[in-house]
């Protein structure tokens, strides 16, 4: 019986049909799903259109099993004379049509697939930095480094503190975004004008103007631009006692948010952050400022200043969280970059006591719970927690762009790879020429086989600072997972000496020369010391040596190596996530065996 049937839904073409129907209802789904987006279509437009097509799918089964398609015309099947010779050139034609309509699926999956899907996906890791003219929110504002018109450069820490803190009060407005610290202060004496500075950062406005501090007087010159056609808002010039620091802040504030009528109120749900001494301290202040000013000038002298300069902050006022908290991420910041042994340890407990301090102080406060995750993800290696207190920053204080940046590195150690890129992106939305953020983009883009995005984000990030380490060095690693050893030598060779031997130690592995991949590992290895036992694993792992990697891995975790918590999106040691040894290196070492990240090799998407 059911043989009878087939041979008699053949014979009327309802198979045919079905598979006519089927081939051309995904043609037009995918037609749609791509057009209608581009017009603005609601969501539920799309959606529509498939529930039609399904609906439909059973009364076009139906009709074509009562009629027939003849040279007169539709007939029902029980009226056509000569049925079979009819139903032969019906179905001859419905294959014509079929084929037709699988060479059109084709091209529109090849289409989708290899030029659609790469320029949607460049555009969705675009950042406003990279936008078109005109397409910045009008509540956007970037405050300019102020100029030190005091003759003296010692006072540079003053204007540039000045500047910071206005950055920190206007993002209190709701509804503005504000340009961070790291993107906005790359115009320093910048000769751009405003418009092209306005489309580099991606704001309607520029605050920019000048400080002079001099004895008990500040003098302070301040314009608000809009960056469309270089028209100044409102501009005012105020000469103010020093002892009046604070409220000539709140005055210049206050005028910006008057001017682009915005209201100075907490963001939603979030106490108001502030990096003002409890007391109103000015020499608190002031010795705050000069260590922001030194912190943001990394190296192994700067940091001990700014510790410093923190410490003196907090002597003159006890009560000072942030300062507190600044001089605990100082600290840490000297113990993980520049420090080993007995004095990585006790400027940890620095750290620690300070940090502590701080929340004890004030629970509310963003920067502390920030600089307590930078401290356990450093010197104690908790995962969890330091993702905990990450995600309580960003919660206090939901516009601080480097807190979304913290976050997102503590949730790529633990293998959430699709989060942590969607918190850097968000990052960079108010911080868009901030290198380092680039380049931690660029390593979890690539963590999911994303490699021309990768390659976007960490040519972004060479173009930012193109003699910092690491920065060639991750598009060495992009090209090595390409497969081009040629490009990937190129960038290698690029890269500062220290990564510079890494990176060529990878490429040497996948170059053809056994010889040459052999004595680039040896040294490797003879500068353990300087870079790590990690490194020396990921090389390893390149050559699909398990014992090596697990070998060196251990050796890693042994010299509390900071490279482990690039393990889980590694794309060379994941080769081997599957070796009973990974799943007991993550529990030793704290971390979970999961990840979303792939190993080299693994659907890489180009």
């Amino acid at each position: 019986m059911s043989r009878d049937l087939f041979a008699e839904l053949k014979r009327r073409n309802v198979i045919r049909t079905a598979g006519l129907y089927f081939v051309g209802a995904w043609l037009i789904v995918q037609v749609t799903g791509t057009v209608l987006p581009m017009f603005g279509a609601p969501d539920w437009l799309p959606r529509s259109v498939v529930v039609l097509l399904a609906v439909g799918l059973l009364p076009v089964l139906v009709f074509s099993w009562v009629y027939e398609l003849t040279p007169e015309g539709l007939k029902r099947e029980r009226d056509v004379e000569s049925v079979a010779s009819i139903t032969h050139e019906t179905g001859q034609r419905m294959n014509r049509a079929v084929f037709v309509l699988l060479l059109l699926a084709i091209a529109c999956f090849v289409l989708d697939r290899f030029v659609l899907t790469p320029r949607r996906e460049r555009a969705a890791v675009q950042t406003p930095a990279e936008s078109k003219p005109g397409s910045a929110p009008e509540n956007s504002i970037a405050v300019l480094p102020l100029a030190n018109a005091s003759g003296d450069k010692d006072q540079q820490y003053f204007s540039d503190g000045l500047s910071e803190g206005l950055i920190v009060t206007l993002s209190r407005l709701q509804g503005l975004k504000v340009i961070g610290r790291n993107s906005a202060f790359q115009f320093r004496d910048s000769k751009d004008d405003s418009k092209t500075i306005g489309m580099k950062l991606g704001v309607a406005h520029l605050l920019e103007g000048s400080v002079q501090h001099a004895g008990d007087v500040v003098r302070i010159s301040a314009e608000l631009i809009n960056t469309a056609d270089g028209s100044a808002l409102w501009s005012e010039r105020y000469d103010r006692p020093y002892r009046d620091l604070f409220t000539l802040q709140d005055e210049i504030t206050n005028a910006v948010a008057s001017a682009l009528k915005a209201k100075l109120l907490p963001q939603a749900n979030a106490p108001m952050q502030s990096d003002r001494p409890p007391s109103g301290n000015l020499d608190a202040y002031a010795a705050y400022l000069q260590g922001k000013f030194f912190y943001a000038r990394a190296n192994d002298a700067n940091f001990r200043t700014a510790i410093e300069q923190f410490a003196r902050a907090t002597q003159a006022d006890p009560l000072y969280a942030v300062a507190w908290a600044e001089q605990s991420r100082a600290a840490t910041s000297l113990a993980a970059g520049f420090l080993d042994g007995a004095a990585a340890r006790e400027m940890y407990a620095q750290a620690r006591a300070a940090v502590d301090t701080a929340l004890k102080l004030d629970p509310e406060l963003a920067a502390a719970h920030s600089a307590q995750s930078f401290l356990l993800l450093s010197a104690d290696y908790d995962w969890s927690g330091a993702e905990r207190s990450a995600r309580r920053a960003v919660q206090l204080s939901p516009t601080d762009g480097q807190a979304k940046a913290d976050l997102s590195r503590d949730l790529a150690a633990l293998g959430q790879i699709e989060p942590a890129i969607e918190l850097m992106q968000k990052s960079l939305a108010t911080d868009p020429l901030d290198a380092r953020s680039h380049n931690w983009l660029a390593q979890y883009l690539r963590a999911l086989g994303r490699l021309d995005e990768a390659a976007t984000a960490a040519s972004k990030a060479i173009e930012l600072q193109p003699t910092a380490g690491s920065m060639h060095y991750q598009l060495a690693i992009i090209e090595i997972m390409r497969g081009n050893a040629k490009a990937a030598l190129e960038a290698a060779q690029q890269e500062p000496v220290g990564w510079q031997v890494d990176a060529i130690a990878l490429v040497r592995q996948i170059d053809g020369d056994p010889t040459a991949a052999d004595a680039a590992l040896q040294a490797q290895i003879a500068q353990e010391a300087a870079i790590g036992p990690f490194q020396i694993a990921q090389t390893f792992a390149l050559r699909k040596d398990a014992d090596k990697t697990f070998e060196w891995l251990d050796r890693a975790w042994s010299n509390r190596d900071a490279g482990v918590s690039y393990l889980l999106f590694d794309p060379f040691i994941l080769r081997f996530r599957d070796d009973p040894r990974f799943a007991a290196f993550c529990k030793k070492v704290g971390l979970p065996a999961t990840t979303t990240a792939k190993a080299m090799g693994e659907a890489v998407k180009r």
